[in-house]
């Protein structure tokens, strides 16, 4: 797949929310919001990594990163594929992409939902953590699809929350923390999918993309740990929130925060989802 020119992605004058159901639950401009993307990128880049040299990203491709966060992916992306080839990389709020400096990526503002996309661009569109939160979700898709030229690669990236949960059942040691329901309580008022990772792949199909596969990548989280972190970054990120909703106080928030360093807690992450198609030539 060649690169041939620069293909522009229409930018706002200024960042947009992404949704009218709530704005973007985790945003950029909190103060965990460093430290989480960060954390997310040391858990799951390497398995898109393995998704995208899978796929065979290579020099002269042009790909397209939606929701870039920190921009580890539009380096990798970047290295991959050479100076003959161009990443564009996109947020809502581009705080942590400003400071590339790299000759073949382009950052730009830019909102999923409501702006324009060329059409036959990319050989490469990728996504991850970011159609699950859209309520617009199904009509985005379909728009990802048509940037694609043929034969480009769709690779979304979604969690599925809600098919495996702590079982003390199960496993004795295994806890759900009671913050973590009034997290869910927030995201789904914002107009999170809980389920839509699971979904992916039958959306893909049905839209038309040809070698459809999915593969689902979940960790046992323990106390302590990257992924404990993580949890308890969201958890103060949308501290206020959560406890406006009446479902925890400031009391249960510090103990399970606390809980989340024991060495005792261990719970099941939620399953990361990697679902990809190619669009037929």
């Amino acid at each position: 797949m060649a690169h041939a020119g620069v293909v522009a992605v229409a930018s706002p004058a200024a960042p947009s929310a992404v949704s009218v159901a709530g704005e973007y639950t985790f945003d950029n401009a909190g103060a965990e919001a460093f430290a989480r993307l960060s954390a997310q990128a040391r858990i799951f880049d390497p398995g898109t990594v393995h998704q995208l040299a899978d796929i065979g990203v290579g020099p002269g491709w042009l790909c397209l990163e939606v929701g870039g966060g920190t921009g580890t992916v539009a380096d990798w992306l970047c290295d991959r594929v050479c100076a003959s080839g161009r990443v564009v990389v996109t947020d809502i709020d581009t705080r942590f992409l400003e400071r590339k400096r790299r000759p073949n990526l382009d950052v730009r503002h830019h909102d999923i939902v409501r702006d324009p996309l060329p059409e036959r661009a990319f050989d490469l569109v990728h996504t991850r953590l970011v159609l699950g939160h859209l309520p617009e979700r199904n009509a985005v898709l379909p728009r990802l699809i048509a940037s694609l030229k043929p034969g480009g690669w769709l690779l979304a990236e979604e969690y599925d929350s809600f098919s495996l949960r702590p079982d003390p059942w199960i496993n004795t040691d295994e806890t759900a923390l009671k913050t973590s329901g009034a997290m869910q309580d927030v995201l789904t008022r914002h107009g999170v999918d809980f389920y839509f990772g699971r979904r992916l792949a039958g959306r893909l199909r049905a839209l038309g993309l040809a070698d459809v596969a999915a593969e689902g990548r979940l960790f046992m989280t323990q106390g302590g740990s990257v992924g404990a972190d993580l949890l308890a970054m969201n958890f103060r990120q949308i501290a206020a929130e959560m406890i406006a909703t009446g479902r925890i106080d400031k009391s249960e928030l510090a103990r399970d925060l606390q809980h989340l360093q024991s060495p005792a807690f261990m719970a099941p992450s939620p399953t990361m989802w990697a679902v990809r198609g190619r669009r037929p030539d």
